[in-house]
């Protein structure tokens, strides 16, 4: 008798896998339709998405609350309108599409987009992520792939295809942006791993931004938050505690650039506590604080169920009564790992130390840092330059908020870093970027280089535009604007599903 084998004659398509490989051969063709797209075009195609995302800011805020029960409705609609229209003006007199000339180095830089990105959206900032990735790649003119967190897929799904329709009727080829909308780990996995990805962004816990990195693909990975906060005797104590306790409580304490632990010099850290007091925070007593201690880390480390939770909730639950509080605070003697609530906490809990001066201050930053938070964010509310700098240059964070709330402090929102919602934490952190993530880094150049000896002549390229320049017919490259936009994307959609079908008829039938 022959053989047998166990070896399938056909393998049997996965349908997940299949759709998803469909959503990237769409998305590489979208993308090479918008990268010969002229920046007028750009512009509108990205207005007509921010401004569908802006108008939907509160419906999502909702949403996002109602689905994932993170965080405050009024703060993430802020945070909707900041990440459409807000972050669309802040990069509007940019051109992330025509050569730069420079003439005196003799060099013209020429604009080239990844491709195809593959955006990870965290849970705790579900839309505001989702609109931040989409518009920067759009105003770069590459095509995104959006994998939202399961606990927030109903929201994000939603606003993704709200985006795409803005753009598609804006004049962007279909399939310029897409989601999966039934995210899975060996889906993403699969996906971020394949060659028609270009670009990997990826925002959420340590385990998705190691996968990113052990793809093989170009990633941009973010570490966590675990901001420590110095407050000196040159500060206005009453105005300091007034941004750091509404930052702490902003989204109740979502965002990666929360304040973990004010570190505040000892002659002023009884005055401190009073005006933390003022601002309504709960200053908790050594049993509150076990109590708070106990009820946020377990065996297992950090109590997910407390994430986005406001501070009355988190008391109640912890077995005392901190009514119209908008933070807790919870003094602690040792600043260092081994301290739980010096770590990152993503709730309106604030860890609080009095220290000598400068030094323990660095030294007590440096501590809490050693375990997580490298690379990330830090605060000083001071009018101190010696201790601005010194802090500055000694504690492994790459932003420091100065006399802000760091929250949206170090997330360039109350201050003139790049505004973001991926925070890249560098060398120390493990990331491949150290700055905000802003739309210069979903693009790169090509560069024409002269001579530098003086008596080779610099070329005249004003005027010369590579997207209208003539092939070798005579014709001009065809633009967007001039070319059928979703039919060739749904004759594309069309055959994949057929060839789809055919197989799994074939299998069924044998």
């Amino acid at each position: 008798m022959p053989k047998t084998s166990n070896t399938p004659l056909m393998r049997v398509p996965d349908a997940k896998l299949e759709t998803a490989g469909m959503k990237l051969d769409c998305a590489r063709w979208a993308a090479a339709r918008l990268a010969g797209t002229d920046r007028a075009t750009i512009m509108k195609i990205v207005d007509a998405a921010a401004a569908a995302g802006h108008v939907k800011a509160r419906h999502y805020a909702e949403w996002a609350v109602r689905e994932t029960g993170y965080g405050v409705v009024e703060h993430k609609v802020i945070k909707n309108q900041a990440c459409s229209k807000g972050i669309v003006d802040q990069y509007r007199h940019e051109d992330f599409v025509s050569p730069r000339i420079d003439g005196a180095r003799k060099i013209v830089e020429l604009p080239r987009p990844a491709g195809v990105v593959f955006a990870l959206i965290p849970v705790t900032n579900p839309v505001a992520t989702t609109y931040f990735k989409t518009l920067l790649a759009l105003m770069t003119r590459n095509a995104i792939i959006l994998s939202p967190h399961p606990g927030s897929k109903g929201v994000c799904s939603d606003a993704a295809h709200t985006l795409a329709a803005a753009a598609k009727a804006a004049g962007a080829p279909d399939g310029i942006i897409q989601v999966i909308d039934e995210p899975d780990i060996p889906l993403i996995e699969s996906m971020m791993s394949d060659a028609r990805v270009d670009l990997i962004v990826a925002t959420g816990g340590p385990a998705v931004v190691a996968a990113a990195y052990k793809s093989g693909n170009p990633a941009y990975g973010v570490g966590p938050g675990n901001a420590p906060v110095l407050v000196d005797g040159t500060s206005d104590l009453g105005q300091a505690a007034r941004r750091i306790v509404k930052s702490k409580s902003f989204d109740n304490s979502i965002l990666c650039t929360n304040e973990s632990t004010v570190l505040a010099f000892a002659n002023i850290a009884d005055d401190l506590l009073n005006e933390f007091k003022a601002a309504k925070a709960h200053v908790c007593t050594p049993a509150e604080t076990q109590k708070i201690r106990d009820i946020l880390f377990h065996k297992d480390g950090f109590n997910a169920a407390v994430i986005g939770k406001d501070a009355d909730w988190i008391a109640r639950e912890a077995g005392f009564s901190a009514e119209s509080a908008k933070i807790l605070i919870t003094p602690v003697d040792l600043v260092q790992p081994e301290e739980k609530l010096v770590r990152e906490k993503l709730c309106p809990v604030l860890a609080f130390a009095s220290v000598a001066g400068i030094d323990q201050a660095v030294s007590a930053a440096r501590s809490m840092m050693r375990r997580a938070g490298k690379g990330h964010s830090a605060a000083v509310h001071s009018t101190n330059e010696h201790h601005i700098i010194a802090f500055a240059s000694a504690v492994p964070a790459l932003r420091i908020a100065i006399n802000a709330g760091c929250s949206l402090g170090a997330a360039g929102f109350e201050t003139n870093l790049g505004p973001s919602m991926t925070i890249g934490t560098g060398f120390a952190g493990g990331s491949s970027i150290g700055d905000n993530l802003t739309p210069h880094h979903f693009i790169q150049f090509a560069r024409i280089a002269y001579n530098k000896e003086a008596s080779e002549v610099f070329g005249d390229f004003d005027g010369l535009d590579p997207l209208a320049l003539p092939r070798s017919n005579g014709q001009a490259a065809p633009q967007l604007s001039t070319l059928p936009g979703s039919v060739d994307a749904d004759v594309i959609r069309g055959e994949l599903r057929k060839i789809l079908l055919e197989e799994l008829s074939a299998v069924l039938a044998a």
